[in-house]
């Protein structure tokens, strides 16, 4: 009985003890539940806060004269002094609008009444005399664009596709009635022989009329590939033995590049003068290749001939500013690198006119910056 008594005993005690336990775990339970419930309730307070002051700060924004205010009625009736120092302050901004848009076109006007200078200063200014090879891609990526960026130089190009130096036979030499859009033709126009009309429809006649060409400091021709391609134009009207050809001057590759320069020299004697020669080039045939630059001769030399015969025209006048960039040889253009800087085996390709252009504005630059 006593052991009966015991075990009775402990399962009561174990029991008892078990109801505690889950007491405990209650109340513990309870407690998490009860922290948890005030945290959810602090959050949403601070978040209704927030939300209020963010309603607030709306409103305010929304009642400022810059965006835009409500009427009174709009606002659900509010007091009329509110409404009406909102209306003061509305017609206040509409007076002080006009008076700023007044002030903005008395500005204007004395913007147009004094003209301003070109807003970039440039450090030279360059005339370009060329053919196509000047005349393609007159944009970023030109050659005469390339050598404005390269040099900061103000750049006018008056160069046209498909020209020559020479007069082509048949194109007579009077300035009365004078017509060709050769080499000579373009000085002439420039220095007012000739009626410059010929020039018409031609960026060359815009430029014409625009350029001040007395402020410039280098006349760049480029001149050679249309003259030797003609195959009627000789390089010179002297005969390498002695004697001469029975042929006017201005009508040879050399006697052209010699008077324009000449002209332009005693028009504007404190400019420079840069000849550039013709480049490499492939000839074709349609799809068959007929010769290059040293091999290909329509019986008036070979291309490599007449730009021997451009340098030898600036040499003759080195003392006057005259200076040669052999672009046959040192614009990187060859036999070797014609399929990434020729496109038709004449005209340059964009590598071709970077490359063409880098030389050019390096010569150019170390003439007008001699101390560097």
């Amino acid at each position: 009985m006593r052991k009966g008594k015991q075990n009775g005993s402990a399962l009561l005690l174990t029991v008892l003890i078990g109801f505690c336990i889950l007491a405990i775990i209650e109340i513990i339970y309870g407690q998490a539940q009860i922290r948890m419930e005030r945290e959810r309730l602090a959050l949403e307070e601070e978040n209704n806060q927030t939300v209020q002051e963010l309603k607030a700060e709306w409103n305010q924004l929304k009642g400022a004269p810059s965006v835009g205010t409500e009427s009174a009625e709009e606002a659900g009736g509010e007091q009329s002094g509110i409404a009406e120092a909102e209306k003061t302050l509305t017609n206040t901004n509409a007076d002080t609008k006009v008076q700023d848009q007044a002030s903005e076109s008395d500005n204007l006007l004395q913007t147009a009444a004094v003209p301003t200078e070109d807003e970039h200063q440039y450090d030279m200014q360059i005339v370009f005399l060329g053919d196509s090879i000047i005349d393609s891609d007159r944009e970023s990526g030109g050659v005469a664009a390339l050598i404005s960026s390269a040099c900061n130089a103000k750049v006018y190009n008056m160069a046209m596709g498909g020209t020559t130096a020479a007069l082509m036979l048949g194109e007579d030499a009077d300035f009365p009635t004078w017509d060709s859009r050769s080499l000579m033709g373009v000085v002439n126009a420039i220095l007012g022989n000739v009626d410059g009309s010929f020039l018409d429809g031609y960026r060359a006649g815009e430029i014409l009329k625009e350029c001040d060409f007395s402020k410039t400091d280098y006349f760049v021709i480029e001149y050679g590939v249309n003259d030797f391609l003609t195959g009627q134009i000789y390089q010179s009207k002297y005969l390498e033995g002695g004697g001469e050809l029975a042929v006017d001057s201005l009508h040879t590759y050399s006697g052209a590049l010699s008077a324009a320069v000449d002209q332009l020299h005693t028009a504007f004697p404190d400019a420079g003068i840069l000849i550039i020669a013709p480049h490499y080039c492939q000839f074709y045939n349609g799809e068959t290749f007929v010769g290059d630059a040293y091999s290909l001769n329509y019986g008036y030399g070979t291309l490599v001939e007449f730009a021997r015969t451009a340098g030898y025209v600036a040499e003759q006048r080195k003392e006057d500013h005259v200076f040669f960039y052999n672009a046959m040889e040192e614009s990187g253009i060859d036999a070797y690198t014609a399929d990434k800087y020729l496109k038709d085996g004449v005209h340059l390709t964009a590598e071709g006119r970077a490359a063409y252009a880098e030389y050019a504005s390096r010569l150019i630059k170390a003439d007008f910056y001699p101390e560097e």
